[in-house]
């Protein structure tokens, strides 16, 4: 998984004399996890938490009404969730964060005045690098076990909303919501779906080479 990752990486810095704007952004995942134990029964009392989460990629228009623009870019993210079973009196806590890449979609629906607001679809692919499990006083590190899948696949879809500060440079505000395929199908039969909301800022900076407006 690290060597599709590291050719992923690879191929998003390839393209990039093919690419017309390049984007930074940085803002808050709140997660949660959809946890069910051996027995298929889920944690109730299961809470969600905020972390970080920084990206960067590249940008490109896709059609001559410059309607649809197609990303690929790379990301640093946390999630973390805390809960516990009254019923056997366990706390429970994750804190874990993942580094991966995106392919998405920006379809712009229309403007107002000088801002514009797009619907946003994506899928990425992440790596766990760091993790940890607390249950109780007892703390696993999750990285490399067998029974936590350390590469999860995202759906994603949201709003964002897009304000021109010159010819060449765009803030932006965005808003996704994704959800894991599959967290962890382990050989306990746990299972860990990741629910994940997102809200961030960031910059649009047209390349030299993009003959592109905001």
């Amino acid at each position: 998984m690290k060597r599709q990752l590291l050719i992923s990486l690879v191929l998003i810095f390839s393209i990039s004399g093919y690419s017309q704007q390049l984007y930074m952004e940085y803002g808050t995942t709140v997660s949660s996890f959809d946890y069910k134990n051996s027995q298929g029964q889920p944690l109730d009392n299961l809470l969600s938490q905020s972390k970080s989460y920084i990206g960067m990629g590249y940008r490109h228009n896709i059609n001559e009404a410059k309607t649809l623009f197609l990303s690929l870019g790379a990301s640093y993210s946390g999630y973390g969730a805390i809960g516990s079973d009254n019923r056997l009196d366990n706390y429970f806590e994750w804190d874990v964060n993942y580094l991966g890449v995106k392919a998405g979609l920006d379809i712009h629906l229309f403007r107002l005045r000088d801002f514009s607001f797009f619907f946003k679809g994506a899928i990425a692919s992440e790596f766990l690098i760091r993790g940890n499990q607390t249950i109780n006083n007892q703390v696993y590190d999750l990285v490399g076990e067998d029974e936590f899948n350390n590469n999860i696949f995202f759906i994603k879809g949201g709003l964002g909303m897009q304000y021109p500060i010159s010819n060449n440079t765009a803030i932006f505000a965005n808003y996704t919501y994704g959800k894991t395929v599959l967290l962890n199908s382990g050989i306990s039969a746990e299972k860990l779906n990741l629910n994940a909301h997102q809200f961030g800022i960031g910059f649009i900076i047209n390349l030299p080479n993009c003959n592109c407006d905001f």
